[in-house]
């Protein structure tokens, strides 16, 4: 697969998952996610995918600090309603890395390892998404701002011919490139306390 080089640039996620672990399907449970694995779930890359991407790794460092977060045992809360906006395409980020699933996902064993009933909507709360660790019940709850990281202008202009299947190659060439150009930046900024505020 070739993708943009800045894909390689992101901070990575690990987690420790027991159940992989047990299974035998990586050593100690220790998985690594890249930006590059989120945009190969999602099948592109876009302001919303890093937004769902960078917000997840903030809430882990805020929930574990300098240990490794325990996949499967984070519950995952949205504010809004699944079909809202991009709010699926952003559960589906955070499901792919924390393992939460809503009904649908992995049922035990042995009465251990239960993935379901981790995921939610339509959940009362001030910010956008809360995380909250099974164990302890530590939670806390996330908002992000791509609006600090505008796109260029041309891309306001481009957008109605790309969509309208009326461009030029050129266009087509300069619009992807501008649209991950304000990809990329978003990703840079991951520290900026203000893209993603976690409380």
């Amino acid at each position: 697969m070739a993708y943009p080089s800045f894909f390689d640039a992101a901070r990575t996620i690990t987690m420790q998952d027991p159940l992989a672990a047990l299974l035998g399907a990586a050593d100690q449970g220790i998985i690594r996610y890249t930006y590059a694995d989120v945009v190969k779930l999602a099948g592109h890359s876009c302001p919303t995918v890093a937004g769902a991407y960078l917000m997840t790794l903030k809430a882990l460092e805020k929930l574990y600090g300098d240990t490794l977060p325990q996949r499967g045992e984070i519950k995952v809360e949205f504010r809004d309603a699944q079909q809202d906006g991009v709010t699926g395409v952003i559960a589906n980020v955070a499901s792919y890395i924390t393992g939460a699933t809503t009904d649908n996902g992995f049922k035990g064993l042995g009465g251990q390892y239960d993935r379901r009933n981790l995921l939610f909507f339509n959940v009362p709360m001030d910010g956008e998404i809360r995380y909250t660790r099974t164990d302890t019940g530590a939670s806390t709850t996330v908002d992000y701002h791509p609006e600090l990281v505008p796109s260029v202008p041309t891309i306001r202009s481009l957008l109605p011919r790309v969509a309208g299947g009326y461009a030029s190659d050129e266009d087509k060439r300069d619009f992807a490139a501008g649209w991950q150009d304000r990809v990329r930046r978003i990703l840079e900024q991951a520290n900026d306390p203000r893209l993603v505020v976690a409380s």
